[in-house]
């Protein structure tokens, strides 16, 4: 059983009548890339910006490395770095300027700010441009310079809001694999709207529609959810589509092109092995089978339209 890093107890969250957030409760684990994932309006942000201290909800507590937000924001807050989707950046500074500014509101004892200035320069790859000012970046190194402030004062858990937002192919290649290297000794939670993106970097995931957690598990699982309703199937000596019906577990048959048929199933968990043994007897020369998985978008929309939202 991995460890928790933070806790969300019974989160609700509203503005005037309407509930944001409706009891949510999630725990993040002390390694690795959690993905944060949510339709516009789906209280997304408001989760974001309660467990990062800059909004104090409703009712709930989230507790960051043993210490209860609600109770001790001050220390809480140490324990957590936050990059939101405008990176907080001071563009008429230098480098070495902004980040001691940030260094020193972190509360960093003096004697290991250049310490701590020198690492997370190190980490994000921007050191040779300590010198530089940040209005002369590129947006890539901006954004490298956001997650250095993010991490400066060594906090074990990092939010970051739409890191690769608005950033090239190359550079999103970049960002990507400094999280990754982040992640590799603190847990990073990861908001995006770009679903490839918290395919490619997260190991868990959790969607938030209405308010609510509509699901919270492992990318694979998310990959998985809707289930393998759907095969491919190629006969060499096609059969008609009503003999293909008459195989339990087969709903639907769409013919296609090339003897290959698209099978609609009920998820029958020895559908394939009944499909080889009819082939066999009835000498159809079964070629291939393919399960179709749905795609990303697909599994978020599924998700999206289960959830209803609050009323107040």
């Amino acid at each position: 059983m991995r460890e928790i890093i933070a806790r969300i107890e019974s989160l609700s969250h509203r503005y005037h009548k309407s509930w944001a957030v409706k009891d949510i409760n999630w725990d993040i684990p002390n390694r690795g890339i959690t993905g944060l994932l949510g339709s516009n309006g789906a209280g997304k942000s408001t989760t974001m910006n309660v467990l990062c201290g800059a909004l104090r909800p409703t009712q709930g507590n989230v507790i960051i490395a043993g210490i209860n937000l609600r109770k001790d924001p001050q220390q809480a807050r140490r324990e957590i770095g936050f990059l939101p989707q405008q990176a907080p950046l001071y563009i008429d500074l230098s480098i070495d300027e902004y980040l001691r500014y940030c260094a020193e509101l972190r509360l960093i004892p003096p004697k290991q700010i250049n310490a701590s200035i020198e690492a997370a320069k190190q980490k994000c790859g921007i050191a040779h441009f300590s010198k530089r000012l940040i209005r002369n970046l590129s947006g890539g190194y901006r954004q490298r310079v956001g997650i250095a402030q993010a991490i400066i004062h060594r906090p074990p858990l990092i939010v970051l809001d739409e890191p690769t937002n608005g950033l090239d192919p190359n550079q999103i290649l970049e960002v990507r694999s400094l999280i990754r290297e982040i992640a590799e000794e603190r847990a990073v939670v990861f908001s995006s709207h770009i679903l490839t993106e918290i395919q490619t970097l997260c190991k868990d995931v959790v969607m938030i529609e209405g308010g609510q957690i509509v699901f919270s598990d492992t990318m694979d699982a998310f990959n998985n959810h809707t289930g393998n309703n759907t095969m491919i199937v190629h006969l060499e000596e096609a059969p008609a589509s009503d003999q293909l019906m008459q195989i339990p577990g087969i709903m639907q048959v769409e013919l296609l092109s090339g003897n290959r048929f698209r099978l609609f199933t009920s998820g029958e968990r020895k559908l394939a092995e009944d499909i080889v043994q009819a082939s066999v007897q009835h000498q159809w020369r079964l070629q291939e089978i393919l399960f179709e998985k749905p795609s990303l978008d697909e599994v978020f929309a599924k998700l999206s339209k289960q959830q209803s939202k609050f009323k107040a």
